[in-house]
């Protein structure tokens, strides 16, 4: 499916209720009490007739499929809930990988990233806010993420080809984090920080506002 043909389907469905969809689509949200984390990314994929997907190549070939949470702060005002997860990180593939043949790169050339109203931990509900697309061709934002990948595999390379010594803190815009079950996990990825989100995908949303 082409990038416009994607985005010309997605936006029919903003307003929607994703918990909707997804029992449509017969995706599983909660099982025995564990959530599945992926289920949003999992409607939209099955709303769209695409087969579900978690390459670390684009999801659809020469573009990219993510969503974001988005929630109301105790004034009222719309904030981004959390950083949005772009790819993982093996340590072996980023040591030996410039910038400009990256993973993560990939994930940023061409993107759809749908924002959806988070309301609880509980998900009774979920109303898709508004489908933007992202393309990383602005000069200075482009090197500040190249800067950023270049101090995380600087980082990878000191370390012995590991992950030792990453940490959240790390980043302007991108940042390595954990990503896995329990707080005991030793898996990272590239997540895109809630500024990076908020100025560059979710502008719109934002302008005018105090900062959250």
């Amino acid at each position: 499916m082409e990038r416009e043909e994607a985005i010309r389907r997605l936006q029919q469905i903003v307003g929607k209720d994703l918990r909707q969809l997804a029992d449509q689509y017969g995706i599983t949200v909660f099982k025995e009490g564990k959530k599945n984390k992926g289920w949003v990314g999992h409607t939209l994929e099955r709303y769209l007739g695409l087969p579900l997907n978690s390459a670390q190549s684009p999801n659809f070939g020469s573009w990219e499929l993510k969503t974001v949470a988005l929630k109301y702060n105790s004034k009222g005002r719309l904030a981004i809930k959390e950083t949005m997860a772009l790819t993982m990180i093996d340590p072996v593939n980023v040591a030996n990988t410039p910038f400009a043949q990256s993973h993560l790169l990939a994930k940023l050339k061409k993107a759809i990233i749908v924002g959806r109203i988070w309301v609880s931990k509980d998900e009774p509900s979920s109303i898709i806010r508004c489908v933007k697309t992202f393309d990383l061709t602005n000069p200075e934002l482009f090197r500040v993420i190249e800067n950023d990948y270049k101090m995380i595999r600087e980082n990878i390379c000191e370390k012995n080809i590991s992950l030792q010594g990453l940490s959240g803190r790390m980043g302007v815009l991108i940042q390595p984090r954990t990503k896995g079950p329990g707080h005991g996990s030793t898996s990272r990825a590239f997540y895109a920080r809630k500024e990076f989100l908020k100025r560059y995908v979710f502008q719109e949303l934002f302008i005018n506002t105090e900062t959250q």
